[in-house]
């Protein structure tokens, strides 16, 4: 979808920031701004000031900023384009898009209508289920027995769904109407002459609530022991159990203050869970868990902790859990397992051992990596060359779904010992299964496909220059299927690996540098090159970026907060790259440069993508990692520049030196990753 940069102009003259923000976040007058405290991260004394006149918020302790949209971005965990919607929809304004045609843009203004009408409608239910709450003291016990205090209750907008068939017909006058079935609150029985009758019935109720607060279904627990315990919404056009999380908006701000998700399987493993000391709990709907459902979650955190029962049925969705993460794996994201006792579900642990017990529990969860190798090596006899080549064969498919880093080269190493093998020899081994798995090259229809084996190079290792001091049967290099010596540029005449000195003419150019006390050398020394001025590293991380920019998909909440506040015009390059990104996916170079035309950022742009220095050729792999080492830098200056300022407040903040070395604590980790990746 294509919104001309003309119309987010005009959206944003048109809404008032601080009226966006003031409906997440109490706002105070504080001189010519509002103030108040920082839905990014916790605080006790508002830093986060939000300007009227700048249209533009800024929080002063965690650095976060930006103007109506990438707050609903950031805070709501909306996309770009839903967010622009979101606000549009607010102020009257319809989306242009000159990309579809009339009757498309009909059809999708049909849908956004359906699917706000089909909110409202499950809203006004919910209203119900919460007035009849308060007047049934049955369900009220219930949820007095399980501990669950008003507030609480109040907080995730708990209600009650009456006994009799039809008790939603005193809400709905017209009981008949279709969006009462779309909705899923109305069940109509097509062999019983179109009978219609309540879904939820006799059950305390959960509204399910998007990321913007709006109630898109519900799960229903029965209150005796029938069956079956729960229910939920069925699939409906605005709810969908593989991409919702339940309490996601009720622990969006809490995550971001606790600094994980905490994802649970049940409704009332939630809310209980927010009653005794754990807000940033979410629960999937009944179904395995996605990648979608973690993709969701990183919107607001780069750390996760899955908790299951320590039952078979618990290993069984930890292990669906992983399948869902492993894309989402980076080396910069946790993501953990928590295993219970078989007896005991979150809510029944913390009752038996109290809230400390289970916190240290938390903190003491599994890591991905581990799990990962656990689940490999389940049901094999690893003091059997059968039983580790059985947990290799379990493995590769885990492994292969990580994405490319560190991480993936540490499990790797762990894996490798395990099946008593070297890491680049297993690697070696997946790779060759990889290539006889692929379709044969020769069917894909182009000329002399299929002629030459493809190079398969293990992606752990693909970053990895060759290994020009290795003697000749070094194994790895040259590649296998090239001539010995026939790397680009070298001159070998076929008979040797790089031992056979170049002809030169007379005269050449290099001939008058070579003296004769490099005659042993098999190379002249060669001539230097024009110096050429050195790119900052913003500079380089645009050329990456503009090149190939699927990586926006990988970076972290910190990397997009160093890019986007990079002084001009730097920063709103890389804010009009994560934008374009939002709304149209991953586009190549000649379709951006089209889009940059008689843009601020366009000369930029231009100039670091142009000329030699500008080819990104290489293994992708290797382009990530240089990637990944500029951003770290970039962020170790970032620390390094607040922990200045932080010093020259010492003496009047006594928590500036707590913010200090948390800081400090920060920039180690990322000199060690920056280290380990030169």
């Amino acid at each position: 979808m294509t919104i001309p940069q003309s119309f987010i102009q005009e959206l944003l003259a048109r809404v008032d920031v601080v009226d966006i923000v003031g409906r997440y976040v109490p706002l105070k007058k504080g001189g010519a701004n509002f103030m108040g405290l920082c839905p990014f991260h916790g605080e006790k004394s508002p830093s986060f000031s939000v300007s009227p006149a700048k249209q533009f918020y800024h929080c002063f302790g965690c650095g976060k900023n930006g103007n109506a949209i990438s707050f609903l971005m950031e805070h709501a965990g909306m996309g770009f384009v839903e967010a622009v919607q979101d606000l549009a929809q607010q102020v009257g304004l319809q989306v242009p898009d000159d990309d579809i045609s009339p009757q498309e843009k009909e059809r999708a203004a049909a849908a956004r209508q359906k699917q706000a009408t089909l909110t409202d409608v499950l809203e006004k239910a919910a209203d119900a289920y919460r007035r009849h709450l308060r007047e049934s003291q049955r369900a009220i016990g219930y949820f007095k027995g399980r501990g669950v205090s008003g507030t609480v209750a109040k907080r995730y907008g708990l209600g009650y769904a009456p006994e009799g068939w039809r008790s939603l017909a005193s809400v709905f006058p017209q009981y008949d109407d279709p969006l009462l079935e779309e909705s899923g609150l109305v069940i109509v029985n097509d062999e019983d002459g179109g009978k219609r009758y309540d879904r939820f019935r006799d059950r305390v109720m959960f509204p399910i609530r998007n990321v913007k607060g709006e109630c898109i279904g519900f799960g229903g627990r029965v209150l005796g022991d029938d069956k079956p315990k729960y229910l939920n919404s069925p699939e409906t056009p605005v709810f969908h159990k593989g991409r919702e999380l339940y309490g996601l908006f009720e622990a969006r701000t809490a995550i971001r203050e606790h600094g994980y998700a905490l994802v649970t399987e049940g409704y009332m493993d939630v809310v209980a869970l927010a009653q005794l000391g754990f807000p940033n709990a979410v629960a999937t709907l009944g179904t395995a868990c996605t990648p979608e459902h973690v993709q969701k979650l990183l919107r607001f955190t780069e750390s996760v902790v899955f908790s299951f029962d320590g039952d078979a049925a618990g290993r069984r969705a930890a292990r669906k859990a992983l399948d869902g993460a492993l894309p989402h794996a980076t080396d910069t994201r946790s993501i953990k397992f928590l295993f219970l006792p078989a007896e005991h579900d979150p809510d029944s642990f913390i009752r038996a051992n109290g809230t400390d017990a289970f916190a240290r529990h938390v903190s003491e969860a599994v890591p991905l990596s581990r799990f990962l190798v656990e689940s490999a090596s389940d049901g094999c006899d690893l003091a059997t060359a059968e039983g580790r080549a059985h947990m290799a064969s379990n493995a590769r498919p885990l492994w292969t779904a990580l994405p490319d880093g560190v991480l993936k080269r540490q499990v790797l190493s762990d894996l490798a010992d395990l099946t008593q093998l070297k890491a680049q020899d297993l690697a070696d081994l997946w790779g060759q299964a990889t290539s006889r798995e692929a379709p044969r090259s020769s069917h894909s229809g182009h000329p002399g496909a299929g002629s030459a084996p493809a190079r398969q190079a293990p992606a752990a290792y693909d970053h990895e220059p060759p290994s020009w001091d290795a003697p000749p049967d070094a194994g790895a290099w040259p590649p296998q299927g090239e001539p010995a010596g026939g790397y680009p540029g070298s001159y070998s005449n076929g008979s040797g690996y790089g031992n056979n000195r170049p002809a030169f003419r007379k005269g050449g150019d290099w001939k008058s540098n070579w003296k004769k006390k490099d005659k042993d050398s098999p190379w002249p020394p060669q001539p230097r090159l024009p110096r050429t001025p050195t790119a900052s590293r913003a500079d380089h991380a645009a050329r990456l970026l503009l090149s190939h920019m699927a990586f926006l998909e990988e970076l972290t909440h910190d990397d997009h907060t160093t890019l986007c506040a990079q002084p001009a015009p730097h920063g709103p390059l890389f804010s009009w790259l994560e934008a374009q990104f939002h709304e149209h996916g991953p586009l190549a170079w000649a379709v951006l440069r089209e889009s940059l035309r008689e843009h601020e950022c366009e000369a930029l742009a231009v100039k670091v993508m142009t000329g030699s220095h500008a080819q990104t050729e290489g293994a992708m792999q290797e382009l990530r990692l240089e990637l990944r080492d500029l951003l770290n830098r970039m962020q170790i200056e970032d620390i390094e520049a607040q922990q200045k300022l932080l010093m020259l407040q010492a003496a009047d903040d006594p928590t500036a030196l707590e913010r200090y070395r948390g800081l400090e604590q920060k920039r180690r980790v990322l000199l060690g990753v920056a280290a380990k990746a030169a």
